[in-house]
């Protein structure tokens, strides 16, 4: 059985290869192994979960159709994380019976919870909004909720979370979670087959109803579709039902959109969420990579928080990209790897200090008043201190070692030269020391 598995994913294989660029086909599909094939199901060894997530992003139209035309009409895909054997991540039925235009087939997904949704002041009230809408769907001032902000700040999975959450407490209730997209081809579907008014139905009668990227229905003016949505809009509203909307945009500045939907849209709360700050961005790295089962160093936390700025998507694929280069590589996941990686990704951004900012800096750190650091103090800690800001403030800026002194207690270039001598060589021999002038450093970067 192991040999025919096999020899069958060589031929998925040479399709792969077939219809994708050589870097594509390189970094996502030579390193999956198959594992098995039972019961029409066939279990792929994949290096991480975010690889198996990935996959099934981009690449899911492609897996479905080479799988069924070797493997069968009944097969179905289970992914297992080579750093967490055994654990079973995901099953996909690939194929089956056509579906009823009618019949909902988009599921909340459990891997977006309230548990791995990370709060910040980026997200605080639409979260808050959210766990409120759960507890008593369709009651208060929240009817609709619409979340807003640019793409991948993370709007559908809070908008999932709250849908998980609203099943967890009134497990009875139906809250089908749909996309635009999704929305549009079950309605062209339904319309083809002259059953609109069974499609209008459907959605009448759920409890809470989740749409994601509303924006969506403004590209091409689907009247069709807005008018089916206004009526089920009504229905929902009128009858203590709850609907969650996200969108790229706030409803202002939507463009498309009948002047009916529009107002609907902000007859409840209408909430943004904004890019997460470095806090928050290190907090939800640790989340992803505690996720992953995936070792990272402190180092590449920070220097990921630091430079990946502009959403948790890119945060995420910057993980992603780091994993499957280090796990293609051989390589541990270093500082000096995550630079390479994270620089192709995106424009790295360029720390700009100044002497000034240095100094400043290194008093706070050591709790030592400017003053004293520019005095001609000989204590210890002063001395240590200015010792450090000097150090630092050669290898980050560059002004002359004369200038660097003078600032820095008007001391001359000799001296400066020396304290970087003596820093180097604590850095060397003392440990405690060392781990000082790495958070500093760290600082100083952030």
């Amino acid at each position: 059985m192991a040999s025919n598995v096999e020899q069958l994913w060589k031929q998925c294989l040479q399709v792969f290869s077939d219809n994708l660029d050589k870097q594509a086909y390189d970094t996502w599909f030579t390193p999956i192994q198959p594992h098995s094939y039972e019961k029409n199901v066939l279990t792929l060894v994949v290096p991480s979960h975010f690889f198996a997530e990935t996959l099934e992003k981009s690449y899911a139209d492609l897996l479905s159709k080479t799988l069924v035309r070797f493997f069968g009409e009944s097969v179905r895909l289970k992914y297992r994380a080579s750093i967490a054997v055994g654990e079973s991540l995901t099953e996909t039925g690939l194929t089956g019976p056509r579906k009823s235009s009618l019949e909902f087939d988009s599921h909340l997904s459990y891997s977006y919870t309230f548990d791995n949704f990370i709060e910040g002041e980026c997200n605080r009230v639409p979260r808050t909004a959210g766990l409120n809408v759960a507890s008593k769907p369709g009651y208060g001032a929240f009817n609709p909720l619409f979340i807003f902000g640019k793409s991948g700040v993370g709007k559908t999975h809070l908008a999932n979370a709250i849908g998980l959450k609203t099943k967890e407490l009134h497990p009875q209730k139906k809250v089908p979670f749909v996309s635009a997209n999704q929305f549009q081809l079950q309605f062209t579907d339904a319309s083809r087959n002259g059953q609109i008014n069974n499609f209008i139905n459907y959605y009448q009668m759920v409890d809470v109803l989740i749409i994601d990227d509303v924006h969506e229905f403004g590209q091409g003016k689907k009247v069709s579709t807005q008018n089916a949505l206004f009526h089920i809009f009504n229905h929902l509203q009128k009858n203590g039902k709850q609907l969650i909307f996200t969108c790229d945009k706030k409803p202002a500045e939507l463009d498309g959109l009948d002047d009916r939907i529009l107002s609907r849209f902000q007859w409840g709360l209408t909430s943004e969420m904004t890019e997460p700050d470095t806090a928050t961005r290190r907090a939800i790295l640790d989340i992803l990579i505690e996720k992953d089962g995936t070792e990272m160093p402190d180092d590449v936390k920070d220097y990921l928080a630091n430079n990946i700025t502009d959403n948790v998507r890119s945060l995420e694929g910057a993980v992603i990209s780091l994993v499957a280069q280090s796990t293609i590589g051989g390589q541990p996941i270093t500082l000096k790897l995550a630079k390479s990686v994270v620089g192709n990704l995106v424009a790295v951004k360029e720390h700009q200090h100044t002497v000034q900012s240095i100094r400043d800096l290194v008093c706070d750190y050591y709790k030592i008043p400017i003053d004293d650091l520019l005095s001609s103090s000989r204590k210890r800690e002063v001395v240590q201190a200015r010792q450090v800001a000097m150090y630092f403030a050669k290898s980050m800026t560059k002004d002359s070692l004369a200038t660097i002194g003078n600032v820095i207690g008007k001391r001359n270039h000799a001296t400066v030269l020396h304290a970087c001598s003596t820093v180097k060589d604590l850095i060397d021999t003392d440990k405690l020391f060392r781990l000082q002038v790495e958070e500093i450093e760290r600082k100083l970067k952030a």
